[in-house]
């Protein structure tokens, strides 16, 4: 009577081939390096939607928000304003307040010119809480 044994099963595992591994990643890596440029170059930015709602509340007077309508007016906490006003309120709102949070609000159709001015307004003033305010929110 003949014996099987796992003798010769274990030999056969230790001759495993790895050239079609080798091939599959190589063809990955190739596939990466063609993709990935593509990728990058054609970002398509639909803003501002998206965005979650804050975790954390913050009080009336900690906050100040500023509005630009399409046609690049600024609106301050509802009040029209130029954007020397602008800059000339919220400095003294955070010289009362120093826990000021300045809320920006921009049509997206608007020039990234006119968001970038309030955003320079408040760097140039050290006001480095600022948020950019998406379609999420909810208007009170």
């Amino acid at each position: 009577m003949r014996r099987f044994s796992q003798r010769n099963s274990l030999v056969t595992l230790s001759d495993i081939n790895i050239t079609p591994l080798l091939d599959l990643a190589f063809v990955l890596l190739i596939i990466f390096v063609i993709t990935t440029p593509m990728l990058t170059q054609s970002v398509d930015l639909q803003l501002p939607s998206g965005g979650r709602p804050d975790k954390k509340q913050l009080g009336k007077n900690d906050v100040r928000t500023v509005e630009i309508s399409p046609n690049g007016n600024y609106r301050l906490n509802t009040r029209a304003v130029r954007i020397d006003q602008l800059e000339q309120e919220l400095v003294k709102a955070f010289k009362s307040n120093p826990n000021l949070v300045v809320y920006v609000r921009a049509d997206k159709i608007v020039p990234f010119e006119h968001v970038a001015a309030v955003l320079d307004c408040c760097q140039r003033n050290n006001i480095t809480r600022f948020s950019l305010r998406t379609g999420i929110e909810k208007r009170k």
